[in-house]
């Protein structure tokens, strides 16, 4: 099937030709939430609880598109708010994927939650399903900041939501953290990061506030009515987060994220590694055989659609595209990219990157060992701007 928008041509559905040689990753996203956070670009939509009963049942008719037989080692449920969900969806969902799927023992089923949104019944709902590791969208443990970010939990709503998800039986839980919000010091960071230990998660999140085009916050920002922090507050911010989680055993495996030894979220690092992966649900992205897609970003026409979700794009990834995204993703990692990987990006001695990345190296931003091209410690800290420059 050819697709084409506006007259374009997008080439042929990638959807009809999964790789069948591999267990691939599965992402749903569930566009819902109470509130719209400041920050977020995320496409998410408030005062839509109507129509989350349709949604749910769109969603698993989307899920019965997917070739039978296809395996899944790793499936991420992203929004928005999944857990707006009702209960008797999780169970739905995981009928379908027990009669029609291929499922290793040691999957991986990552939920991500606000903490107020978890309630005892919720938590057992997901682990009947099969859900095996949440994500809760934390942020902070101060009020002021949680202010800033139109957050709407309280801070002692994050104790009580991992109490109820380990007494349901999730055994693995991650938690998402935020520092560089304005008005911010480091007092505040390190607060965060100790009330966050002190709940013993085995994985943490921890980004650097983004200005994205378009939210709230970035208008707000625009207008002077709050003020960024600046870039050597963020600088010392992060030296702390990785200094006190490498500390306790979370060590850094990617810019962001930080795990005990076997917690890494396998679901993410197909993205950061360029495995294939479903995707289901509107603004979603999925990708194999080389081309990845990235289905319509309204809710309206999910709902009125059937089979799988219309279209948005599809972008075929080869050559130039592939070679610089493959910077982009690999060099994020603590482990980086492979010498023998760098050839085949066209890194190899003599080349133009390869110069690029002798430069890095000098400067004391790239490490280059016998078998691996990775960031030091401080390229982490400028790593936008390193693979910025090799891309």
């Amino acid at each position: 099937m050819n697709l084409t928008k506006n007259g374009r041509a997008l080439g042929d559905d990638p959807r009809l030709s999964p790789p069948l040689d591999a267990a691939l990753g599965l992402y749903a996203h569930v566009p819902f939430c109470t509130h719209k956070c400041h920050y977020c670009d995320f496409y998410s939509l408030v005062d839509q609880n109507d129509r989350i009963g349709q949604f749910s049942d769109r969603l698993l008719e989307e899920l019965e598109q997917i070739p039978a037989g296809t395996a899944f080692d790793t499936i991420f449920f992203g929004g928005g708010t999944p857990t707006m969900l009702p209960q008797n969806f999780w169970e739905a969902w995981s009928g379908i994927l027990s009669r029609r799927f291929v499922l290793p023992s040691d999957y991986e089923w990552t939920v991500e939650a606000n903490p107020e949104t978890i309630t005892a019944d919720m938590a057992h709902a997901l682990v009947s399903a099969g859900v095996n590791r949440m994500s809760l969208g934390v942020q902070s443990f101060t009020t002021g900041s949680l202010q800033t970010l139109e957050r709407r939990h309280q801070p002692e709503s994050v104790p009580r939501a991992v109490e109820l998800l380990r007494e349901a039986g999730i055994s693995r839980l991650s938690l998402d953290l935020i520092f560089g919000v304005p008005g911010q010091d480091l007092d505040g960071v390190a607060y965060d990061i100790s009330e966050a230990l002190a709940l013993k998660p085995d994985h943490l999140s921890v980004y650097g506030l983004i200005f994205e085009p378009n939210t709230a916050l970035t208008k707000r920002r625009d207008l002077g009515m709050v003020e960024p922090c600046d870039e050597e507050f963020e600088a010392e911010a992060y030296e702390l987060v990785v200094s006190r989680l490498q500390s306790v055993g979370l060590h850094r495996y990617e810019v962001s994220n930080f795990a005990l030894p076997g917690e890494q979220c396998r679901h993410n690092l197909k993205y950061w590694k360029n495995k294939p992966w479903w995707a289901l649900g509107p603004s979603s992205s999925g990708q194999f055989s080389g081309a990845r897609w990235k289905n319509q970003r309204r809710l309206d026409g999910y709902l009125s659609s059937t089979g799988w979700c219309p279209l948005e794009s599809v972008e075929i990834r080869t050559g130039e595209l592939h070679r610089a995204e493959r910077f982009l993703l690999g060099l994020r990692l603590q482990e980086g990219l492979s010498i023998d990987e760098l050839e085949s990006l066209q890194a190899g001695p003599g080349s133009p990157r390869a110069a690029v990345i002798r430069r890095m190296v000098d400067r004391g931003l790239l490490h280059r060992g016998s078998e691996r091209l990775s960031l030091t410690d401080q390229g982490f800290l400028l790593a936008d701007q390193v693979i910025g420059e090799l891309m």
